[in-house]
């Protein structure tokens, strides 16, 4: 039989059996008897299997190791998707991963750009859950932080943020800061990622992080890029009182000139809620004012609320604040 009618009767035998998964785990356990010479009917068939073991994966040994014995194939394609679905599973002894790990340490030394990619960007999502069972490749991964193209240096640099030591952060930081307006939003949005990872694990390097993050958002990017900053500096005040108000001002600065008024929106009310309780609460007061004076109605009408917060929260500053919301009483918007 061809190789594309194998993968075709398969693919048709899926789709017809896909909302029975008694009857897919059957299918799997019947075609894994016969042999396949379809790259891609096995790339198929290791999906499948990898759709009962998320189920129970210790319910089906045969298959698992079928999965594992996959990784031994000849073909590059069929390898890589027997380690992306183990690494996928949601597997109780990390240990089980060391076979898929080895196969994609061996990939990052490969000559073919596509496979260091495809590698280096799994790796990068299985350290997110378990940074212990990627440590083994920090070594090779060091070699792929000078790699000439940016987006697997990137993700090499995020990888071994989450799996390095908090002696090498400020290093790694360094690094990825030289490139990152090289590249597409899709990778920055997952250096913020690893801030986010980071800022819970080391806790006392917030000031470099914060650094980093105020930086990023003064630099050219969509709506993804900087709300994951964003979220990032917001996650990083409320883990750490001490970044708190560092991370406020940063936030300020960056809503003077913010194009996107949801963002905008989010801040005003995050500095409403915070702002009164630090040592210093006027000093916010400017940049919440400077809003209503400047920008949309919608953005306006989340200033007025936010500094209205103020005035509740804050005896000192209400006469002020009360001054300032009578001049705004003259804004041509009704609400």
């Amino acid at each position: 039989r061809g190789v594309m009618a194998q993968y075709h009767a398969l693919a048709l035998l899926h789709k017809l059996r896909k909302n029975d998964k008694l009857s897919v785990s059957k299918l799997v356990q019947s075609v894994n008897t016969t042999p396949i010479r379809s790259p891609m009917a096995l790339c198929l068939l290791i999906r499948m299997c990898t759709e009962v073991l998320k189920e129970d994966f210790e319910a089906a040994p045969d298959l698992s190791q079928f999965v594992v014995n996959s990784l031994k194939h000849s073909s590059e394609m069929v390898v890589f998707e027997a380690a992306k679905g183990i690494c996928t599973l949601k597997i109780p002894n990390a240990k089980d991963l060391t076979p898929a790990i080895l196969v994609l340490q061996l990939y990052l030394t490969s000559h073919k750009p596509v496979l260091r990619f495809a590698a280096i960007r799994l790796l990068n999502k299985v350290a997110t859950t378990q940074p212990l069972a990627v440590t083994t490749c920090n070594v090779d991964m060091e070699s792929l932080v000078s790699d000439p193209n940016r987006n697997i240096a990137t993700l090499a640099i995020t990888t071994l943020l989450k799996t390095g030591s908090e002696f090498s952060i400020d290093r790694l930081m360094k690094q990825i800061g030289t490139f990152i307006t090289d590249i597409a939003d899709e990778f920055k949005v997952v250096v913020i990622d690893a801030m986010k990872l980071l800022c819970v694990k080391f806790p006392q390097k917030y000031s470099v992080l914060l650094s980093f993050l105020s930086e990023a958002l003064r630099d050219e990017g969509g709506y993804d890029f900087k709300k994951s900053i964003v979220d990032a500096i917001i996650k990083i005040i409320d883990t750490n009182p001490q970044a708190k108000e560092d991370g406020l001002l940063h936030l300020c600065e960056f809503i003077e000139d913010c194009e996107f008024t949801l963002l905008s929106q989010r801040v005003l009310h995050y500095l409403g809620q915070l702002g009164p309780t630090t040592q210093n609460p006027h000093r916010y007061i400017r940049y919440i004012y400077n809003r209503v004076i400047l920008e949309s109605p919608a953005v306006r009408a989340a200033s007025v609320s936010a500094l209205a917060k103020f005035a509740a929260l804050c005896p000192p500053l209400r006469q002020s604040v009360k001054v300032l919301l009578q001049r705004v009483m003259q804004d041509n918007d009704d609400e």
